[in-house]
């Protein structure tokens, strides 16, 4: 079946296998692009990046038609750019994951804005945009980051578009872009039942030219809960077609979309959710069938 969309998965990425495990988990899904973290997202623990396994996955993925500037590296949770007790860290700890992007040849990072815990909106978003022009002034990084829209939990960074904005135009770089995510989006309030309009509030605000990667999310809560509990596609509040028109709006055709959806038990759902994407098909026996 030839795919129309660029869509994938969270996969795994391995001290001994690396880019080549990464790659492979992708094709058993059916995926035609994928995301990972380089570690452990929850800690500082990184292996050193194997070269020759990289050029290897490389040359799997033109075997395989796959487009490496689709490829999206996510960054660790453990960096907060709010908070100013660890801000030396979360800044340096960035530094370096964007070299170990940049060394896996990946285009773009993925990254939470954070959680200003108690200093407020305004004094989060200075510490984040301080903090992303000193990563950029340190590397003269090829890198993307691509601030996330948040749920707005607790005291999270960037639960509209309006405070993703205001950070794009103070940092003013050709190297910082957007990442949608549908549950965010809908349990920070915004309705997707007609994505389009809320497109071309983007396209107003902020340009729909930086959206460079849509975590497809449905959502396990009422819209405007501002939980960030995601669901299974079609199984949520979001629904299945409304999550079908998200990944194949034209607006967003080159744009790669990435699962981010729960295991059911110890199972990745991700090869039967590609295929009811590629499908267009909701399967209701999804779950029983990943069992």
């Amino acid at each position: 079946m030839v795919i129309n969309v660029y869509i994938g998965s969270h996969v795994s990425f391995t001290k001994d296998k690396q880019l080549v495990g990464s790659l492979k988990e992708a094709l058993s899904y059916g995926a035609n692009t994928f995301m990972f973290y380089t570690g452990a997202p929850q800690n500082t623990n990184r292996c050193d990046i194997d070269n020759k396994l990289t050029e290897e996955a490389f040359k799997m993925m033109k075997n395989n038609n796959i487009d490496s500037s689709k490829i999206i590296v996510h960054a660790p949770y453990i960096i907060n750019l709010c908070n100013e007790e660890k801000f030396d860290f979360s800044c340096n700890f960035l530094i370096e994951e964007v070299k170990r992007v940049e060394k896996l040849g990946i285009k773009y990072l993925v990254l939470h804005p954070g959680s200003h815990v108690g200093l407020g909106v305004d004094k989060g978003i200075d510490n984040i945009c301080k903090g992303l022009k000193k990563v950029f002034e340190s590397t003269n990084t090829s890198v993307t980051i691509l601030l996330e829209t948040m749920a707005g939990k607790g005291t999270e960074i960037g639960r509209n578009i309006e405070e993703i904005n205001e950070i794009l135009t103070r940092v003013n770089s050709k190297h910082l872009g957007v990442c949608l995510d549908t549950c965010h989006l809908h349990d920070s309030g915004y309705d997707l039942t007609n994505f389009d309009e809320f497109l071309n509030q983007f396209d107003v605000l902020i340009g729909i030219d930086k959206i460079k990667c849509v975590h497809i999310n449905d959502s396990k809560n009422t819209i405007g809960s501002h939980k960030d509990r995601h669901e299974n596609i079609g199984f949520g509040n979001i629904g299945f077609d409304t999550l079908i028109s998200i990944v194949y709006n034209d607006k967003l055709k080159d744009v790669p979309k990435i699962l981010e959806t729960p295991y059911v038990g110890d199972n990745p759902p991700y090869k039967y959710e590609i295929e009811m994407i590629t499908n267009k098909r909701f399967d209701k026996n999804l779950i029983n069938k990943i069992k």
